[in-house]
């Protein structure tokens, strides 16, 4: 009996020595989770038997340390949950670790390969679609035209009187400053809209706006067709006893200006508005602090990157960014119950539960740590510490056997 009770010691311990060896080897392996072999007594009814490894423990619940990669298609998630992918063969598995980039189809891919689960985003819509492959496209971005100019600046009241009547383009003199725009038409050629400001007559409070438009000057009488001014210009800024006003915009208080030329490009005639909200005439310095034009030319992807929130966003050389959709992150009723396969990878089981998709930072997934990776939580002096015990019990139990040995041995010559 003594034999066999010091056998079972033996398996037990070569059972820990497995799962502590296998922590050591994966101390450097990314979203690795340690195990714990958990020792329980053996009884043939009330007679003791040995010992066995009754579980293995997993720590899915302790995370590693986070080590920056500054790589735009790395992510750490902070809390729970996993990654979800999906293998050539269609099997879903679970995993920490959140090394990503994109196959030769447009497709998000793990390092191992399997296509990253998320809400697809189709362009064109703000509605995600179900749980699948999320992938980016790899055609160009269309351009958008520009349909706001917004400028906000001091238009210095210690400005001289340039009356609009004397305005000449071609003669600094005839204004006080100039600023230049840049207006996309639908077809993504860039234009320019060159805005000229002239300070009304002393005590008026005014400043009148002349344009220009890809060099061709407007504003001093009224346009004729195609070109079309609303209201006729030149546009007037009426500004208050304080250096502001009320409405921000122009005089009259309506709508900011608003253009339509035609373009060469082909692209049709370009509708734009000008707003002027927020601009003062304080004495003093004239300084632009807003000279923005929305639309953009169309650009071709140039890389992509993953947001905190999970967004996979895709970068365009226009200096655009467009999300494809969310990475889904699984979360689990019993973590510990999923089960470990290869490629630092979980399944599900019925002690698991089935997992519950949702997106980082909503319901109990966590955010992402985007440009890092999670490290192993294995803690390699703990674990040497386990090895020399687990190496005076596997002595022990032997030295049960070698005298148990002997006292057989002792018998023996003794009959």
């Amino acid at each position: 009996m003594s034999f066999d009770i010091a056998l079972s010691g033996i398996n037990a311990v070569n059972t820990e020595l497995d799962s502590i060896s296998n922590n050591i080897a994966n101390s450097g392996t990314y979203g690795f989770k340690s195990t714990r072999a958990n020792f329980a007594s053996m009884y043939a009814g009330t007679q003791p038997v040995g010992t066995e490894i009754g579980s293995l423990t997993q720590s899915i619940e302790q995370g590693g340390s986070v080590l920056s990669t500054g790589r735009g298609m790395d992510a750490a998630i902070q809390g729970r949950g996993f990654f979800t992918t999906r293998d050539t063969s269609g099997a879903t598995v679970y995993t920490r670790v959140g090394i990503f980039s994109t196959d030769k189809d447009g497709y998000i891919v793990d390092s191992f390969g399997r296509k990253a689960q998320g809400y697809p985003l189709p362009p064109g819509t703000t509605i995600p679609g179900p749980l699948g492959d999320l992938k980016v496209p790899t055609g160009q971005v269309a351009a958008m035209p520009t349909d706001t100019v917004q400028y906000v600046g001091n238009l210095s009241a210690d400005w001289p009187p340039r009356p609009i009547g004397n305005f000449d383009s071609t003669n600094p003199a005839t204004y006080n400053s100039s600023m230049v725009s840049v207006a996309y038409d639908a077809l993504g050629v860039k234009h320019t809209l060159t805005q000229y400001f002239c300070a009304g007559a002393p005590g008026s409070n005014t400043v009148n706006v002349a344009y220009a438009f890809d060099g061709a000057v407007y504003g001093t009488s009224v346009p004729g067709p195609p070109y079309v001014f609303t209201p006729t210009a030149p546009s007037t800024l009426d500004f208050n006893a304080t250096g502001t006003t009320s409405v921000g915009q122009l005089n009259p208080a309506t709508a900011p200006m608003s253009f339509t030329f035609p373009t060469t490009s082909g692209a049709g005639p370009l509708t734009f508005k000008v707003d002027y909200a927020g601009s003062t005439q304080y004495a003093g310095e004239a300084v632009t602090t807003t000279n923005n034009a929305n639309g953009y030319a169309s650009g071709v992807m140039t890389n992509v990157q993953i947001e905190k929130d999970g967004a996979v966003m895709a970068l365009y050389s226009n200096g655009q960014k467009q999300s494809v959709g969310k990475l889904a992150l699984a979360t689990f009723a019993n973590e510990n119950g999923l089960m470990s396969v290869s490629d630092t990878s979980w399944t599900t089981t019925n002690q698991s539960g089935n997992a519950l998709y949702s997106t980082p930072g909503v319901g109990t997934a966590g955010m992402l740590t985007v440009g890092s990776l999670e490290q192993s939580n294995v803690d390699v002096a703990s674990e040497l510490v386990g090895l020399m015990s687990a190496q005076r019990n596997y002595q022990a139990n032997t030295k049960v056997i070698s005298t148990e040995n002997q006292m057989m041995q002792s018998l023996m010559q003794a009959v």
